[in-house]
């Protein structure tokens, strides 16, 4: 697993008289990184049952059941889109809790390949709140399909002009897809245009396209740059000087780095957040190799590399007046990461505004304390409607 780094796809292999031989390449995550604020616990995501290994795999914009058997043989045993989250196998059939359309999770059977669905534990809330479909559209950069989605604000009227939020996920190596999302929803029925995509880095595409070592806030930044163009372009009652940028983890990153290279968007909402990748290097849980791999560089080789992919670096050249929010627990992405650049935009007379939540990690947006989550919602929300309307 050298020639693409930790995130590298796994493939599959035998252990036959005593040496490891490749059963099977499968150049898709053998996970589900289905991107949703909305899910409960965790369970299997591989089992093993009648000499066949079960998975979930995420494909494009979706994570599907896939079954090896011995012989090498990979078959697709989901066929619908959405977010297959966890998962159990008996000899009637498989059981899997999951995303699909606009519905919150719920238990399905899948028997011969035809899934049913066998609770209704959220059908209520669905029926009584209005929930936007979202809307494909897809562009070609530098000759690679790019997947994104929109989100209209409820009771859209073509002749008005509304605000927009671009919405970034984390990892990189995650993916958007169509399956609920509370907050983008939430935005949605308070007027706003909701635009979100898989930029090079994202999951389900294969390892080349995943593979953005050494080019963060590169090809990704030009992704979604040319992204919110398409977007603009497609939907004109998007008013151009009232859209705002918003993501979390990796996506705080971009939205760090956005606001260092362009003023295109009015205000921002920078997110459990990455701005210096030395100081992460020796403060977070996964510092110390995370940042060596998709850095291809240490503090000790190449130092320079690491500050030229800071968004820290290019905090002086901020104008777009940023809200901040960060977890005081959170070891992934340390508090200093968002603190950092919060300085650096008020020393350099720039508006923002640091949100700090006691007792929260970096899951605050989909595992926090009700309370602490409803307050994140209201800020981020807040910060918009005073910037964007």
């Amino acid at each position: 697993m050298d020639k693409y780094g930790i995130n590298e796809n796994f493939n599959f292999y035998k252990l036959q008289d005593g040496e490891l031989v490749l059963l099977k390449k499968h150049d898709f995550g053998l996970n589900n990184s289905v991107n949703s604020d909305c899910r409960y616990g965790e369970g299997a995501a591989r089992r093993v049952f009648d000499n066949c290994l079960y998975f979930i795999s995420t494909e494009n914009k979706s994570s599907f059941i896939k079954k090896l058997s011995l012989d090498g043989s990979i078959e697709k045993l989901t066929e619908d889109n959405g977010s297959v989250d966890c998962f159990d196998i008996c000899s009637q059939g498989i059981i899997f809790i999951g995303l699909r359309g606009s519905r919150l999770q719920e238990i399905y059977t899948l028997q011969k390949i035809k899934e049913t669905q066998r609770t209704k534990f959220n059908e209520k809330i669905v029926e009584i709140k209005t929930i936007v479909k979202p809307e494909s559209i897809n562009f070609q950069n530098d000759g690679v399909t790019i997947e994104g989605f929109v989100l209209k604000p409820v009771n859209f009227d073509e002749k008005k002009c509304y605000p927009g939020i671009l919405n970034i996920h984390g990892g990189p190596k995650t993916v958007y897809g169509e399956v609920f999302y509370h907050e983008m929803q939430y935005w949605a029925n308070e007027g706003y245009f909701v635009f979100f995509c898989n930029p090079r880095g994202s999951d389900g595409r294969g390892d080349e396209f995943a593979d953005i070592r050494g080019k963060y806030g590169t090809i990704d930044y030009d992704d979604l740059m040319k992204f919110t163009d398409k977007v603009l372009e497609k939907y004109p009652q998007i008013d151009c000087t009232r859209i705002g940028v918003t993501g979390g983890s990796y996506g705080g990153f971009m939205t760090n780095w956005i606001i260092g290279h362009t003023d295109r968007f009015k205000c921002a909402v920078s997110q459990r957040s990455i701005s210096n990748w030395i100081s992460k290097f020796g403060t977070t849980d996964i510092g110390y190799y995370f940042n060596t791999d998709q850095n291809l560089s240490s503090p000790w080789d190449n130092v320079e590399k690491m500050w030229f992919h800071s968004p820290l670096k290019y905090a002086n050249q901020a104008v777009t007046p940023t809200l901040f929010i960060h977890a005081e627990e959170d070891y992934r992405c340390w508090l200093a990461e968002g603190l950092q650049m919060f300085t650096a935009l008020k020393y350099h007379g720039v508006d923002a505004r640091l949100c700090m939540f006691r007792g929260e990690n970096h899951d605050l947006s989909r595992s926090g304390k009700p309370r602490h989550r409803v307050r994140r919602l209201e800020e981020i929300t807040n910060w918009f409607e005073k910037y964007l309307r």
